[in-house]
């Protein structure tokens, strides 16, 4: 399995901002690519990674399952984080959480039926004064969400 040619033109330009001995630095922003072109991150795409940088496959796992950014399995064509630390529970993030997850019908680290939503449970966002916070797709957060926002947010992403 391998990346599309644009993929790694991205990666070597992320490259090229280390030393090129040290090109593993990109090893981040490589998985980031990948898993924007695939969904989420194989085996086979890891170990692919790690042979374009010239790493050791298990460091990049490590990379990969530390940050809970990457996918390790499929998700929903939206993958919904909301961050229920302490202060953003404190702040509504676990009302938050259940409303989604009522609305959805889904567990963390579940996706509907439909393919649409995977819900996921997040760690600190560095937004703990705008909670809840949601983060759609790893890109594009969403803040003070009330549950009227958590909805409109749900049917607008339904559209696309």
């Amino acid at each position: 399995m391998t990346l599309s040619v644009t993929s790694l033109q991205k990666i070597d330009k992320e490259m090229a901002k280390y030393p090129a001995d040290q090109k593993q630095s990109a090893v981040m922003m490589a998985l980031i690519v990948a898993q924007d072109e695939k969904g989420w991150l194989s085996t086979e795409i890891m170990d692919f990674v790690a042979g374009y940088l010239g790493m050791a496959p298990v460091a990049v796992y490590e990379v990969a399952t530390f940050y809970n950014m990457y996918n390790l399995q499929p998700t929903g064509r939206h993958k919904l984080t909301i961050c229920t630390c302490l202060p953003c529970g404190l702040q509504g993030s676990l009302a938050a959480a259940d409303h989604l997850k009522a609305r959805l019908g889904i567990d963390f680290g579940e996706t509907t039926g439909d393919g649409r939503f995977t819900l996921k449970e997040g760690e600190c966002m560095g937004a703990c004064a705008m909670a809840p916070v949601v983060l759609v797709n790893n890109k594009k957060m969403h803040d003070t969400m009330s549950n009227e926002k958590l909805d409109a947010l749900l049917d607008q992403l339904k559209k696309g």
